[in-house]
């Protein structure tokens, strides 16, 4: 896009902003993983989170999934993930992850039978993705436990809403309540 997309416009402040508002009232700590362009990034970000960087993002996502994982607390039961370029998703979303439903080790949101963002994985989970390696990706660890993995049905298209072009970009400012 030729610009951090953390920082592109969207209801009022940035893709980040929107996210970490909407994610600090459902979870704690609210954990941002900088790589490219790190200092730009935070240093324009409004809203507090606990920012780690991944000086090893070249690597990929799943190096800065595994560089935020490190920084969860002993604490947390589990971990709502979700990309920057995802910011359209709802808080009725949000809070329909977070609720347990059965004993399912991953939450995943489906918009019109397409899978989506943010999802949300139980702690015992954290160790397999930390173990997978530079050519591994998130998706292994979630296939592995398909078994385990409640699909949740939303009416929310932000979760299937990946910003990763202008016309994308586009597209997401033209719906509803998507003002600059």
């Amino acid at each position: 896009m030729g610009f951090p997309k953390a920082l592109l416009p969207y209801r009022g402040e940035s893709f980040l902003d929107t996210l970490t508002g909407l994610l600090a009232g459902v979870c704690s700590p609210v954990i941002v993983v900088l790589g490219a362009e790190a200092g730009r990034i935070q240093s324009n970000a409004a809203r507090p989170a606990l920012f780690v960087r991944n000086v090893e993002y070249s690597r990929g996502q799943t190096s800065s999934l595994q560089c935020g994982l490190l920084a969860v607390p002993e604490s947390a039961e589990g971990v709502l993930f979700t990309l920057v370029d995802h910011p359209a998703v709802s808080l009725a979303t949000v809070e329909r992850l977070l609720t347990p439903v059965a004993s399912e080790r991953l939450r995943i949101p489906r918009f019109q039978g397409r899978k989506g963002h943010p999802v949300w994985f139980a702690r015992e989970l954290i160790a397999e993705f930390l173990a997978l390696d530079v050519h591994g990706a998130a998706r292994d660890v979630v296939r592995a436990h398909a078994a385990e993995t409640k699909f949740i049905d939303v009416d929310d298209p932000g979760v299937v809403a990946d910003i990763d072009d202008s016309d994308a970009y586009r597209r997401l400012m033209e719906m509803p309540g998507a003002s600059l």
